[in-house]
């Protein structure tokens, strides 16, 4: 017998997209290269395309009455879940920011833990955002009247990009406010750094969150963001990743594309590098994509 050691091979991973509850790879069978701030090759992600966006808003669309239809209550305890399972891949989430934002391993396991709390964060409103977005109202008559928040529907949301945020704190930061209000979500991952939002998926689909609740796409934000803008059966949009510039995907050229569907939009910020994502929240994402439904009841005598 030879004594020559034999080197053992790195199994890679293959990253794939998240729709409906499963892990299917894009539909044209393409992927991109992913590389670290030194240009270093990291993985090959899946190119989604325009049909994997129509996909995923299908999937979004059939999960949006189940998961409005769950109580308050119940989605701040799925949740609470996924915090915990990414706390369980804490180490995992913190190799993958450190290498996409290219920080050391002491700063991106600090976004990690924040994003980590930002999930039990939202998770606590779950079940109390009704009280700051709804009320009953004064008339002049003998009636009750009753504002109570709904969800909006399906959102797209285009994530934070690559130097314009933190790849896995910023994401969290957008899509934990959609959900906890009931809505569905689909994301345009960071085009430059997809592989946090891509081991989000494995999370999500390991914790409650039910199938089609969140979709994840990775990919040129420039095929998936406009299909989003102009999908009717998207109702609103976060455009937190999208450039105040022009140009395809930038936020002038979706917001004028939702525009036909009347969607309810949000809009980047005109500086991108400003929006620092370890500040507290607040509850302005809560309410962004929140609709008031107003009911009149007589009093009775």
């Amino acid at each position: 017998m030879s004594d020559t050691t034999i080197q053992r091979l790195d199994v890679l991973k293959t990253y794939k997209l998240y729709v409906g509850g499963k892990f299917p790879r894009s539909e044209s069978g393409r992927v991109y290269e992913v590389t670290d701030s030194k240009g270093e090759w990291l993985a090959n992600a899946p190119l989604g395309t325009r049909k994997d966006t129509r996909d995923a808003v299908l999937a979004a669309r059939a999960a949006v009455k189940g998961w409005a239809g769950t109580t308050a209550y119940n989605r701040g305890q799925v949740l609470y879940r996924v915090a915990e399972m990414l706390q369980g891949r804490r180490e995992q989430f913190a190799a993958e920011v450190s290498l996409s934002e290219g920080i050391g391993p002491k700063k991106a396991a600090a976004l990690v833990d924040a994003a980590i709390d930002r999930w039990v964060w939202y998770a606590g409103w779950t079940d109390k955002v009704a009280q700051i977005a709804g009320g009953a109202n004064p008339v002049a008559g003998p009636y009750f009247n009753l504002s109570t928040p709904e969800p909006t529907g399906v959102v797209g949301i285009v994530a934070p990009q690559a130097g314009y945020g933190h790849s896995l704190l910023g994401l969290v930061s957008v899509i934990a406010p959609a959900i906890a209000t009931g809505n569905t979500v689909v994301v345009a991952a960071a085009a430059d750094a997809p592989l946090p939002a891509l081991s989000l998926g494995e999370v999500l689909a390991t914790s409650d969150v039910p199938g089609g609740v969140v979709n994840i796409i990775s990919g040129r934000t420039a095929d998936i963001a406009p299909t989003l803008a102009s999908h009717q059966d998207v109702n609103a949009l976060d455009l937190t990743g999208a450039i105040a510039a022009d140009g395809p995907g930038a936020a002038p050229a979706l917001e004028a594309a939702a525009a036909d569907t009347l969607k309810r939009v949000v809009r980047p910020e005109l500086d991108p590098f400003a929006q620092d994502w370890t500040n507290a929240p607040g509850t302005d994402r809560l309410l962004s994509f929140l609709e008031t439904k107003t009911v009149w009841h007589p009093m009775g005598i």
